[in-house]
């Protein structure tokens, strides 16, 4: 069950604008959608705690079978680890400067994992852990898509991050990787392809490490896209995604989503027009919904976003084209002339579907949980590192 902050508040019409809304029949829908698939596929889940930074969010993930949590700040392990969560992944590679916040909870009792991939940060590990009398667990981060970060699971410095960690007085705890790279795809069988890639490539870099003499108990795999898209996750000790709760039109356009399945929209207010340009103003501009253009160049580019009436229902072709600090821009798409003030008068409410539900959500103090009843709950998140 779901343990909100703060008893009922009000409705929609009554919220001031604009405001974060979380349908949390869709949100509930979606964590038991993704538990289900990894309870069959044989896998640990360890779901990403970033983008909601909510505990109530959280708590519906660890209700529907959820084992741990990933987090991208060392704040959402406290704030989590406060709330009773133990096991935990800081899944970020460690900076020196954050040892000391590190330890602290280890010592409180959190089963904190850490995360290194170069030489530096593995020695600087060892060294804080040897100083302080404490054993870091700490996963090598393999790059198995070419995305971001991480060692190549083929390379000599695998094997030296490993020795680095261990001559050091660490444990190599495993190996993680992240698969952004399928953000990117947008057929079920290049994402079948890229969460078999990998599943693969990060296994390769656990048996080396292995056959190198390092225990190595935990093949950390995931993304959204991968984790609802493999077919098998064979030697894959547990799987970590996040936006997967929400969802977004980045991941509709993946096509693991339908805009029906999307939970967090972007409740604003319609306060004026430039009818000759088909235009219609809301008070939701970049501030709410953020600078993220993560469907530009997509097979569908929504703008700043796919707009939607009061209930939630997607209003064809109608997206954010602009959006200023405080101003948003809705227009029909292709259509400048479309006649916007008989179809949105100043005073009606609309709710915006985010590009990027993480980069939207971290604009707002709190959630406006909307049950299936038409219930609101405010449900707060936390900011900062």
């Amino acid at each position: 069950m779901l343990r909100p902050y703060l008893d009922t508040i009000m409705n929609l019409e009554q919220i001031p604008t604009p405001a974060a809304v979380l349908d949390v029949s869709r949100m509930l829908r979606n964590i038991d959608r993704m538990q289900q698939r990894m309870d069959a596929l044989g896998v640990k889940f360890r779901p990403h705690v970033k983008t909601s930074k909510s505990w109530p969010v959280v708590q519906a993930q660890l209700d529907a079978g959820a084992q741990g949590i990933t987090v991208s700040t060392l704040k959402e392990a406290e704030q989590f680890f406060a709330a009773g969560v133990v096991d935990i992944l800081y899944a970020v590679s460690m900076a020196a400067s954050k040892l000391p916040q590190a330890l602290a909870l280890r010592r409180k009792g959190c089963a904190l994992k850490l995360l290194t991939e170069n030489t530096e940060s593995a020695h600087a590990i060892a060294r804080f852990g040897r100083e302080h009398d404490e054993v870091f667990e700490v996963l090598i981060e393999i790059d198995t898509d070419g995305h971001r970060s991480g060692v190549k699971p083929d390379s000599e410095l695998l094997l030296q991050v490993a020795a680095a960690l261990e001559a050091g007085g660490a444990r190599v705890a495993g190996v993680m990787t992240h698969a952004g790279a399928s953000y990117d795809l947008d057929t079920p069988e290049a994402l079948r392809a890229m969460a078999e890639q990998e599943r693969r490539e990060c296994v390769r870099a656990a048996r080396r490490l292995r056959a190198a003499g390092y225990d190595c108990p935990c093949v950390s795999v995931g993304s959204t896209p991968t984790a609802l898209s493999a077919q098998s996750l064979e030697e894959v000790t547990e799987v970590r995604a996040g936006v997967y709760a929400f969802f977004d039109l980045v991941m509709s356009n993946t096509g693991v989503c339908a805009l029906s399945d999307i939970a967090l929209s972007v409740l604003t207010t319609v306060i004026g027009h430039q009818a000759e340009k088909g235009w219609t103003i809301v008070d939701a501009g970049w501030m709410a919904m953020s600078r993220d253009r993560g469907t530009q160049g997509k097979k569908i580019d929504y703008g700043y976003g796919q707009v939607c009436a009061l209930d939630g229902t997607p209003v064809h072709d109608y997206i954010m084209i602009s959006a200023n600090q405080e101003h948003g821009i809705v227009s029909h798409r292709g259509q400048a002339g479309h006649d916007a003030a008989t179809r949105f008068p100043v005073g009606t409410l609309l709710r915006i579907l985010p590009n990027h539900a993480c980069a939207t959500a971290a604009q707002f103090p709190e959630y406006h949980a909307l049950s299936a009843g038409g219930d609101l709950m405010a449900w707060p998140r936390f900011y900062g590192w």
